[in-house]
């Protein structure tokens, strides 16, 4: 099998498999916590770093929003099992960078990485993330190098892969959806917060052998899941998400 080919195959056996991605973090934040030294920082380095791995997890959040705010139905936008596309996205966040939605979830979990205070961990996430998606981003740019001919080619040439271009921003011709980022959405922030609590009670437990449950992150889950549990009812029980031409 050509390197081409064997690269494409692995990419979109990736795919298939990219949402067990948070799983396998949750795990190797076991020992990375364990073994991080905390007492040389003091409580204002703590809540400074919290404070930014907050920020970079809801810009993660803002891209993905805006990306499924603004994609029709069955587009390159957003796709589950599968390579789907019937016609290419253009304007909006595509103009300026050609995967929003990848950007978004490397953003929010990252974002949960920083919040360990491991810089080794970050660095090392960073890159297998890369190499992961890398795939990915191959296969599917094969797919729709196949399926929109010149077209996809003269656009990916104008259009950064991963590092978005403002300067090239032009404006999307799908006006922004809030339904269907309530519709779509949900369980990612929940998965967020869960990650943030997760990290933050795991450590509170190694350094005082204790659970620490009345903190604000347990809080924000508890909403959290309220929230996501109202929503997927709202979606499955009721017509009131659903939107023409909208995935």
């Amino acid at each position: 099998m050509a390197f081409i080919h064997s690269f494409e195959k692995s990419g979109n056996t990736l795919f298939k498999y990219r949402g067990q991605i948070p799983v396998v973090l949750f795990i190797l934040a076991i020992p990375v916590l364990y073994y991080t030294e905390y007492l040389i920082f003091d409580k204002i380095f703590y809540q400074g770093i919290a404070v930014i791995s907050i920020i970079i997890s809801l810009l993660g959040f803002i891209v993905r929003a805006y990306t499924i705010g603004t994609t029709p139905k069955g587009t390159s936008g957003r796709n589950t099992q599968n390579q789907v596309a019937e016609s290419l996205n253009e304007t909006g966040i595509y103009s300026i960078v050609r995967h929003p939605l990848y950007l978004g979830n490397y953003l929010m979990w990252i974002g949960i990485v920083a919040f360990s205070f491991n810089i080794y961990f970050f660095f090392i996430v960073s890159l297998a993330f890369w190499i992961y998606y890398e795939r990915i981003m191959f296969a599917e740019e094969r797919f729709l190098e196949r399926k929109f001919g010149e077209s996809y080619l003269t656009w990916s040439l104008k259009v950064p892969a991963f590092i978005p271009c403002f300067s090239k921003f032009h404006k999307s011709n799908v006006p922004f959806s809030l339904k269907s980022v309530l519709r779509r959405e949900y369980s990612g922030v929940l998965a967020t917060v869960l990650g943030f609590t997760f990290i933050d009670l795991l450590r509170i437990y190694f350094l005082t052998h204790q659970f620490e449950w009345q903190r604000p992150s347990v809080f924000a889950l508890i909403t959290a899941i309220v929230l996501a549990l109202v929503l997927r009812t709202i979606k499955h029980q009721t017509s009131w998400l659903n939107e023409e031409g909208r995935s």
